[in-house]
């Protein structure tokens, strides 16, 4: 039978999570993406009015989300003439597991003179990847053809850049360029938190900030930075697609070295598709 290519099966009154869900960590656990997914998307659909955009979405991760059906409240915080803001909580059993804010701002003009930015935008690889969801494509050298599909081949100290189409979050349904941008955006963990021997830290929050949707649903993630000390890390990283930067993402983690994950020496419990 094949498996899905999402995070969740929806049911009368939950979300069942597929195989794609699982963790990392364990597979009694969720992953960030399919997270970051849910509640982006169910924010999106019901918070986000015509002429407005997601501009800030910011999870906090504070329970591990088990293996089992979830459910996604919402609320409207403000509904301002150009600035929106609606909460979400994902609920396991009665209880909040994790939780979300997101910042829906109204499209204007652009405002007159010249602004400083990062004078080199992060370059994805030449070659499109397949339509529709694929595994990840990973560059950890800067080089134009520095890409592979091969994790392994990456876990060193260099800057560590990822290329990715989405999954969807609920079977049978596209996802929107916001969850698109949520979903691989959680990989800013992964990509300011992986050295020579592998991530080592797990994250327990995630704040994306985009300018404009993105383009298509290729989208990269290249690491800006990693600070860290007595265990716990912040990382950022700038959001690509194939017509330039489009956002930044910011996480905190802990260390998690128990259960340190070793891409290069075949963990078993690493996902193919996504951490």
């Amino acid at each position: 039978m094949t498996t899905p290519y999402a995070f969740f099966a929806a049911t009368e009154d939950s979300f069942e999570p597929l195989p794609f869900a699982a963790s990392s960590w364990s597979p009694n656990m969720v992953n960030g993406p399919a997270i970051c997914g849910l509640l982006a998307r169910a924010l999106e659909q019901q918070h986000c009015a015509p002429e407005f955009t997601p501009a800030r979405l910011t999870v906090d991760l504070f329970r591990p989300t088990l293996a089992k059906p979830v459910t996604v409240v919402t609320e409207l915080v403000r509904e301002g003439r150009r600035i929106r803001v609606a909460d979400a909580a994902l609920m396991q059993d009665g209880v909040d597991v994790a939780r979300a804010s997101v910042v829906f701002l109204k499209r204007s003009h652009q405002p007159p003179g010249e602004l400083w930015t990062r004078p080199e935008s992060p370059q994805p690889p030449a070659v499109p990847i397949a339509d529709g969801p694929t595994a990840p494509m990973w560059n950890s050298d800067g080089t134009a053809d520095g890409w592979s599909s091969r994790i392994g081949e990456h876990q060193n100290s260099g800057r560590k850049r990822m290329w990715q189409a989405p999954l969807s979050v609920v079977e049978g349904e596209p996802p929107s360029a916001f969850a698109a941008a949520a979903m691989i955006g959680e990989s800013t963990s992964l990509m300011t938190n992986w050295g020579t021997a592998g991530i080592g830290f797990i994250n327990a929050d995630l704040t994306l900030a985009l300018a404009r949707p993105v383009i298509g649903l290729e989208i990269g993630v290249e690491a800006d930075s990693h600070i860290s000390a007595d265990g716990i890390a912040v990382g950022s990283a700038t959001l690509f697609d194939r017509a330039g930067s489009f956002g930044t993402c910011v996480v905190s983690a802990l260390s998690n070295a128990d259960r340190q994950v070793d891409f290069a020496n075949g963990d078993p419990r690493q996902r193919v598709y996504v951490q």
